[in-house]
């Protein structure tokens, strides 16, 4: 009985492209892209000398540059991740990252593996796709995550600062220097279009479109209503606020709740996957008996459907919305 190295190999090879962009990425970019600066992004690029104008303009391309790529062969999958996450890469520089990572994927397969040319440049260019988009996810991912948590802290802060007598533009221009990435810079731009005369509400919905933010909603709608017809907006924040903390300790209650059932939904989605890579391992000639049979190609789309099914409800199932 011999054991098949190769689906090893595969997995070897994924991780390591996972690696790979990250290394290039903390190469080029470094701390300029760090999430845990207590300078923002924007303020490091004024400290060094830039003018306003020339960081707002290059921080708009930064933001916008994604979306306007979509057009771009494999990019639209990835646009809307990428522009969440805010990647330093532009759009050709993740294409380029993309067909570099597919060509390491399949020396990595040709030397490591003994599978057809045809199936090694599919699955390399499935890796190379298939990894730029993981990292990207998960860096959308951690930068939503990070955003939500600084948002009830930035509010209180407006907060205090327009009960002191504050404009509201000021009060976003302290959250601007106070909070650091991701919201500082955020709300750095936002403060910048108000100085040279954006409407600050439709500043702050565009940031809640861009950022898919409920929570960011809600403060784009009350600072417009506040605008239409008037209130005391340091107290409707501050309810916002409180309102946002009650959503965010829901929403963590609710992932302790749900953390059990998500698990296990992962485990029932993986296993068979896991237990046919393993059957292969362990003994390649497993399926030799049944493989000619009419019936045994309709029996796996039978059966890939199942899989799918179940993976798409467990997820469903856990899904919670706070």
């Amino acid at each position: 009985m011999g054991i098949s190295p190769e689906p090893i190999i595969y997995g070897l090879i994924f991780v390591a492209i996972l690696v790979m962009v990250e290394g290039i990425y903390l190469t080029i970019f470094g701390k300029s892209i760090s999430l845990n600066s207590k300078v923002n992004r924007r303020l490091e690029l004024m400290q060094k000398g830039g003018q306003r104008e020339d960081v707002m303009e290059q921080l708009r391309k930064e933001m916008g540059q994604h979306m306007k790529s979509q057009g771009l062969p494999l990019y639209a999958m990835l646009a809307e991740k990428a522009q969440k996450a805010n990647i330093a890469f532009s759009p050709s520089q993740l294409i380029m990252i993309m067909a570099l990572l597919a060509c390491v994927a399949f020396v990595g397969l040709t030397v490591g593996t003994a599978t057809g040319v045809a199936v090694r440049a599919v699955v390399s260019v499935a890796m190379g796709v298939g990894g730029v988009y993981v990292w990207v996810n998960g860096k959308a991912k951690k930068r939503i995550a990070l955003l939500e948590e600084q948002l009830p802290d930035a509010v209180e802060l407006m907060v205090r600062s327009l009960r002191v007598g504050n404009p509201f533009s000021f009060a976003v221009a302290s959250v601007a220097e106070e909070v650091p990435d991701p919201l500082g810079t955020e709300m750095g731009f936002i403060a910048d279009e108000a100085a040279y005369g954006r409407d600050m509400g439709d500043a702050l919905k565009q940031l809640a479109e861009r950022m898919d933010m409920q929570d960011l909603r809600f403060l784009a709608v009350a600072v417009t209503i506040q605008q239409q017809a008037g209130g005391n907006l340091a107290e409707i924040l501050h309810g916002l606020a409180k309102v946002i903390r009650a959503r965010f300790k829901l929403f963590r209650r609710v992932k302790a709740i749900t953390a059990e059932a998500k698990w296990s939904g992962m485990f029932l989605s993986i296993f068979p996957l896991g237990a046919l890579v393993m059957i292969n391992v362990i003994q390649p000639n497993y399926y030799d008996d049944v493989k000619e049979t009419s019936a045994f190609i309709p029996a796996c789309l039978v059966v890939a459907g199942f899989l799918v099914t179940n993976m798409i409800v467990m997820k469903r199932l856990v899904n919670i919305k706070v």
